[in-house]
């Protein structure tokens, strides 16, 4: 039996079901909030995360005003939300979820990942950013690394935050790697001389 609430004015859509003990985990299942203006977006994160047993959707909303609503009714560890939500984006119901309760991990997805956009989301007090192009392995990781306190940003993310960081500090990345090149080889180098001593105190 699948209880479902639902209103004229709200598509909140609560699941409860019996799971098997985790494998490996102990115990622990991660309450996951899904955030999605698409209802096929919405079962299909459902329908991906809730086949792993550490993990259970308890709830799927699809605006803003509902993902706070929400995290403040099921206090999931984990809220997943696209930026463009309606009533409130993704950015202001983040920060709107954190300010209330900031021990909850946020995960923002986005269709663009342009370095504005990721710094915005960040420091709205998201802990991790995937752009939509993610498959679905990814976002599972990046839902158990969140729950565990961490962050994680999707290799496309992080490539443009390095860059941002790149650019306010005046180094470009073909620089960065030329440097890092030098670094290396001086340590080749420093590793040669190192051995060829070796060599000689083991002669005398």
């Amino acid at each position: 039996m699948v209880p479902r609430y639902s209103t004229r004015r709200s598509e909140i859509t609560i699941r409860r079901v019996k799971r098997r003990r985790p494998a490996g985990r102990g115990n622990s299942i991660t309450k996951v909030l899904i955030a999605d203006e698409h209802g096929i977006v919405r079962d299909g994160l459902r329908s991906l995360l809730e086949k792993h047993d550490d993990m259970r959707v308890v709830a799927a909303v699809h605006d803003g005003h509902e993902a706070v609503a929400a995290a403040e009714r099921f206090l999931p560890q984990v809220v997943i939300t696209e930026f463009n939500l309606r009533l409130l984006n993704g950015i202001d119901a983040t920060r709107a979820i954190v300010r209330g309760k900031p021990e909850t991990g946020v995960i923002l997805l986005s269709m663009h990942d342009s370095g504005t956009l990721i710094q915005r989301a960040l420091q709205a007090g998201a802990r991790g950013y995937l752009t939509k192009h993610a498959d679905g392995e990814e976002l599972v990781k990046a839902v158990r690394e969140v729950a565990a306190g961490k962050r994680y940003l999707g290799k496309s993310v992080a490539d443009k935050v390095f860059d941002t960081l790149l650019r306010r500090v005046g180094l470009t990345r073909s620089f960065q790697s030329e440097y890092c090149d030098i670094q290396l080889r001086a340590v080749k180098l420093t590793s040669r001389h190192d051995a060829e001593q070796d060599r000689r105190a083991a002669r005398r």
